[in-house]
């Protein structure tokens, strides 16, 4: 793989040697040059050794306060001094400005300007005046102004009134008379109100009302008028057919799709899809075949307007197997829905508690305030300051107050043995002997008790023994009998004796009345 290889002068050895002696020149005896004496250096020459001999800027990081040191010290002072000596100032440089544009160039500039309406803005609304421009001696106004104004959401009667123009005196005027028939805060946003201004004594005044009208509610219109200079007040009935509405259909390939082509709102057939899912599984329960039956609280008033209410009845008449029947009921306050024969169910996992992730489990643990391991009779949850606290099932309030370590506590009794305990809250919003339902906001989360942090301890109990809440589920059972049993068959009866479709029979009654 290799071959050694010696070049020398005369040497020759292998094939692959080359004698070099041909081309090696002899060896010359170095040139003598006269002697000279040393030269002087120069100053530019001496400042530029003495500067390689002393080292000007060191590492100020090491050897501090030695001579070299400060040496580099007094270079970096020196180098900063003349820096700022030398920076240039801060003085306005002189210069010419525009003249200020006159009033009138200005009315004339703003007029053209795109801004927002809400800032007080014409834009488009008028052109700045010019010299071409002969100003009136008197500005003809219109004798009426009509116009619609809408309450929206978030906003108030009075408001609007005031949004529209009508005087602070008109608007209370109006306030009055409206609250001697409806409460004038019941009046559902997105109501469309007329109002008519009238003519003004003065442009220093405002509008003066005329007439006003709006629908207060359904069965009730209110127009108001101004009759020898006093605002007067009328309500105007409606009638209005209170019948529920009731809507059948075969379910072919889409529940929901066949519900809608029937005539059914999206809020109606969710929460009919709701109610059905307690019963059977809509995806593999539900076929074909199958007939559902809705019926809804609805109200059409004689102008022709509508409301859609809660659903009161849900129904799935199956092509084969047992028919489902679910009415809803009030019990103690509280709709529940019962199957036809009268027992209700509600089945499901107890809701969370709080909105936070999980920081502690239930058995034993260490204790971070007690410094010894003891059982943690619940689980706590990680959540910020202040954050609503919810009830995760439906019961009444046992306990609200300071409970010991636990600081502010509250207990729930949810029936059977079961209840639920709430501790180290902020702020307790729940009182002894009230009846709190599922997701209602019982308090808020806070450090109280023997607490490192603010979070929620969480307990569940069964017969009064704390049991894991991770491992809870509940089912509480209704049963109605008596005279309540009779008067729930009663009405589901009649809630499935009424024709599908509007029931224009006892709407007509309803306009005799």
């Amino acid at each position: 793989m290799f071959q050694k290889s010696d070049f020398g002068i005369g040497q020759v050895d292998g094939a692959g040697s080359v004698a070099l002696d041909a081309f090696v020149r002899p060896a010359r005896a170095p040139h003598k040059l006269p002697h000279k004496p040393a030269q002087k250096p120069t100053w530019r020459e001496a400042i530029s050794d003495w500067a390689h001999r002393v080292d000007l800027t060191p590492d100020l990081g090491r050897a501090p306060f030695s001579r070299t040191w400060w040496r580099g010290l007094a270079t970096c002072t020196t180098l900063c001094t003349t820096v700022l000596l030398a920076a240039p100032g801060f003085d306005p440089l002189p210069g010419h400005s525009r003249a200020p544009l006159s009033e009138v160039q200005f009315d004339q500039l703003r007029s053209q300007m795109i801004t927002p309406l809400a800032l007080g803005a014409d834009t488009g609304g008028r052109m700045g005046p010019t010299d071409a421009v002969a100003a009136l001696t008197h500005t003809p106004e219109r004798p009426t102004i009509s116009l619609d104004a809408v309450i929206g959401v978030g906003d108030s009667f009075g408001r609007m009134l005031q949004r529209a123009g009508v005087s602070g005196r008109d608007a209370s005027a109006v306030l009055g008379l409206v609250g001697n028939a409806v409460d004038p805060d019941s009046i559902q946003p997105g109501t469309r109100v007329g109002v008519t201004l009238g003519r003004r004594a003065s442009r220093a005044m405002p509008r003066p009302l005329d007439a006003l009208s709006v629908r207060a509610r359904l069965d009730l219109a209110l127009e108001i008028r101004r009759e020898n200079g006093a605002l007067s007040i009328r309500e105007l009935p409606i009638a209005v057919d209170d019948t529920p509405l009731r809507i059948r259909g075969r379910v072919g390939g889409s529940l929901y799709a066949s519900a809608r082509a029937a005539g059914a709102d999206p809020s109606t057939i969710q929460a009919y899809l709701k109610v059905l899912a307690q019963q059977t599984s809509v995806e593999t329960g539900v076929a074909s075949d199958d007939r559902f039956d809705i019926v809804v609280a609805h109200r059409r008033a004689a102008t022709g307007e509508t409301e859609t209410g809660k659903l009161l009845f849900a129904g799935l008449d199956r092509a084969s197997g047992k028919a489902l029947n679910m009415l809803r009921w009030t019990i103690q306050g509280q709709d529940q829905w019962f199957e036809a024969s009268g027992v209700g169910q509600r089945r499901g996992m107890m809701a969370a508690p709080v909105a936070g992730r999980m920081t502690s489990s239930f058995g034993m643990r260490y204790h971070p305030i007690l410094g010894y391991s003891r059982m943690h009779a619940g689980v706590d949850f990680g959540a910020a300051w202040g954050s609503p606290i919810y009830a995760a099932t439906s019961g009444r309030v046992a306990f609200a107050g300071r409970h010991g370590g636990h600081g502010n506590y509250v207990r729930l009794d949810h029936g059977s043995g079961i209840g639920t305990g709430y501790g180290h809250m902020s702020r307790i919003a729940a009182h002894v002997g009230d009846y709190v339902r599922q997701g209602q906001v019982i308090g808020y989360v806070g450090s109280t008790g023997l607490s490192t942090g603010p979070h929620l301890h969480y307990e569940v109990y069964r017969g009064g023994v704390p049991i894991n809440p991770l491992s809870v589920k509940f089912a509480q059972t209704s049963q109605l009998s008596g005279q309540a049993l009779a008067a729930f068959k009663a009405k589901l009866a009649a809630l499935k004796g009424l024709p599908v479709g509007l029931p224009t029979a006892a709407f007509a009654s309803a306009q005799m009345r």
